[in-house]
């Protein structure tokens, strides 16, 4: 059996998106895949016959990320195509153009030209359609210049020569500079290429939802600081007027869900909440305003398994047949449920393994999902339960590699707590023999890991490392209790790690104690500062897009304004000390572990500086440290970043921990 390499994620083929057509014969999807040559993705709308299970490819430019269905069974997709796209970006306009295809092959027709840069419209049942899109209120308006002022102009706003902020947050981790930049909602006539913008000038849309004939978004109005305390407005498409549900101010929203024509759910939080709480749900009826709380879920909506190994995006909730369908974060698995109107859920609906995203239309069920050691392919769901794999892009990976399926290994802390893990045997074990191993720390903290397939997990286990993982106290999927961190960050997460550590260490002989490596992102790389701080039982680390100190983070991450308050009960104003007590750079000093910083100098959520620090930090002490910037990437970079930096980034990684292994 062939050996995973870094390379090898470019041949996953990444199916998401399922919709099924009005009629219920198809589903179109989306299918992403990797150009390594090239150092990009490609994404195409491919059509999966229900009755058959024939997969058919319909488009061919790689250009087509999103999609909807039209009300007569055509696809619309926007595409930025042709010679007019390229020349309004360089007269600095907005503008988007949508195809139309037949989901029975032939060629996409232009279908119109909006002035918006705008996305996959959501299309209303008069025709009319629903778009995001962006608003920058930095552009001048070129159109009143006289023509040498807006040469000027032009030439400054596409290639400034400096940054400007004036708003908190002043840049967004995937997005860039966003002092200035809204999202605006646009009621838009395809037919005659117009876009009526239907939100004020400096609101900022944060959701939208269009089903049952109705538009739900929510946002605010953002004036020098993003509050976080969206309001919840419903659109009148005849009039273009919107009317508040909540106003803005009141809550912090989690999820906004339409159940049926005249009710959202919505799950928000008050002031009077636990930071950690997930909110209560509340019903409200769209005609009258009135708000019925539902009660307060435990369940974690919408938390699918953490993978490097999946591309795409996709429903996670849709009303049908009087249930709102709808994913929930169950343990280490994120599975498919239904919520009747009382907010109560119903059994899982499927098996173990991650949901990614669904659709489902007169009961028929089509999912993008992951299931034991598979990359994800689309499933159907039958009224009685059972699973039928429809799509097989990836059946060779388990044909041709030598897979190491996680076993697991779990244990109870001490305050009663089951901690969830798994071990990975390296390729090609023999037991009785040595290996070194990798711990793996996820991120988040809310978030967890599960039995699906993990490229680079399998890469370690290829060069001939055990991989063990676990799901501490704060990753998600286990009720409140369990994910509580609140001012508990380096205490209970830090135990749980060490101490899985050791269960592993007792329950698997075969793993050398004396090569432990420690890797971790985001949280996870919070969690390798702080161990490399308090322990030196790893003969090497590797912190990725890490945080090392709470007092810089606070005013250089995109979340810094209320991050630290959330999370820690403090922030600079308030307990500073805490802050500087719970920051792995104040503990640096006795870090002997060698230590190589993965980051990216357009990571907004985590700074470039974090990395910097310790860098400097254990350096200082003569501790052996390496930092790889790379460049043009962001917080996302082992999951999304370009092809030929993920593959320079897993082998720096596993490079590091080969040449710092005990001979």
């Amino acid at each position: 059996m062939k050996r995973f390499t870094a390379e090898t994620f470019a041949k996953y083929r990444h199916p998401s998106s399922p919709l099924i057509s009005p009629d219920g014969r198809l589903t179109a999807f989306v299918l992403t895949e990797t150009d390594l040559e090239k150092n990009c993705y490609r994404a195409d709308i491919w059509v999966l016959e229900n009755e058959t299970g024939t997969v058919r490819r319909l488009t061919a430019q790689g250009d087509a990320f999103s999609f909807a269905w039209t009300p007569d069974g055509r696809i619309v997709f926007a595409a930025p195509r042709g010679d007019e796209v390229s020349r309004a970006r360089k007269e600095g306009r907005m503008l988007t153009r949508y195809f139309v295809i037949s989901p029975w092959g032939g060629e996409a027709e232009a279908l119109c030209t909006l002035p918006i840069e705008g996305g996959a419209p959501h299309i209303l049942p008069d025709g009319k359609w629903v778009v995001t899109g962006k608003v920058d209120l930095n552009r001048p308006d070129f159109d009143a210049l006289p023509e040498k002022e807006r040469q000027k102009a032009l030439k400054e706003y596409l290639d400034p020569c400096c940054r400007i902020f004036e708003e908190v947050p002043w840049w967004s981790n995937g997005r860039g500079d966003i002092s200035g930049i809204r999202t605006a909602l646009y009621l838009c006539d395809p037919a005659a290429g117009t876009a009526q913008k239907v939100t004020s000038e400096r609101f900022n849309v944060a959701t939208v939802v269009c089903d049952c004939g109705r538009v739900i978004y929510t946002g605010e109005e953002l004036h020098g600081l993003q509050t976080r305390k969206s309001g919840v407005f419903v659109l009148d498409p005849a009039t273009g007027q919107s009317r508040a549900l909540i106003e803005p101010g009141t809550y912090t929203l989690h999820s906004t869900m339409l159940f049926d024509h005249n009710t959202v759910f919505e799950q928000m939080t008050d002031d009077s909440d636990h930071p950690y709480a997930n909110g209560s749900l509340y019903a409200i009826d769209i005609d009258s305003g009135k708000m019925r709380r539902l009660g307060a879920p435990e369940d974690s909506l919408f938390d699918a398994v953490n993978t490097d190994a999946y591309m795409g995006s996709g429903r996670s909730f849709k009303p049908d047949g009087g249930k709102l369908w709808v994913t929930v974060g169950d343990g280490d698995n994120c599975r498919l449920h239904t919520m009747d109107a009382d907010g109560q859920l119903s059994p899982q609906l499927t098996g173990p393994g991650s949901v990614q995203c669904f659709d489902v239309r007169g009961g028929q069920v089509v999912m993008a999902a992951m299931r034991g050691n598979q990359l994800a392919e689309l499933y159907s769901l039958d009224p009685n339960g059972g699973e039928k794999q429809l799509t097989h892009f990836n059946d060779w990976v388990q044909e041709q590699y030598a897979v190491s399926t996680p076993q697991p290994i779990s244990f109870t802390d001490p305050d009663g707590f089951g901690i969830h893990g798994w071990v990975m045997e390296p390729a090609g074990y023999e037991p009785g023999k040595k290996y070194p191993c990798i711990l793996n720390i996820h991120g988040g903290p809310r978030g967890a890991y599960g039995t699906v397939f993990f490229h680079e997990m399998q890469l370690w286990a290829s060069r001939g490392y055990f991989v063990i993982f676990c799901n501490p106290r704060g990753s998600s999927g286990r009720g409140f209790d369990f994910v509580d961190l609140y001012g508990k960050y380096g205490d209970t997460d830090y135990k749980n790690l060490m101490q899985f550590a050791d269960v592993c260490l007792e329950k698997v002989p075969d793993i050398d104690k004396d090569n432990l490596c420690v890797t971790g992102g985001s949280y996870g790389g919070y969690m390798v500062n702080w161990m490399i701080g308090h322990t030196s039982r790893f003969r090497a680390a590797c912190a990725q897009r890490s945080i090392s100190d709470w007092i810089a983070y606070q005013g250089t991450s995109d979340l810094g304004s209320w991050f630290n308050l959330k999370e820690h009960g403090a922030d600079i104003e308030h307990n500073i000390e805490l802050l500087w007590e719970i920051s792995p750079l104040k503990h640096a000093k006795n870090a002997q572990t060698p230590t190589l910083f993965i980051h990216a100098d357009e990571d907004y959520r985590c700074y470039m500086v974090h990395a910097y620090e310790m860098f400097t930090a254990l350096r200082r002490n003569g501790v052996d440290s390496r930092i790889v910037l790379f460049k043009g990437e962001n917080h996302g970079l082992s999951r999304g970043g370009k092809p030929q930096a993920r593959v320079r980034r897993m082998n720096e990684i596993i490079d590091w921990m080969d040449a710092h292994l005990q001979k």
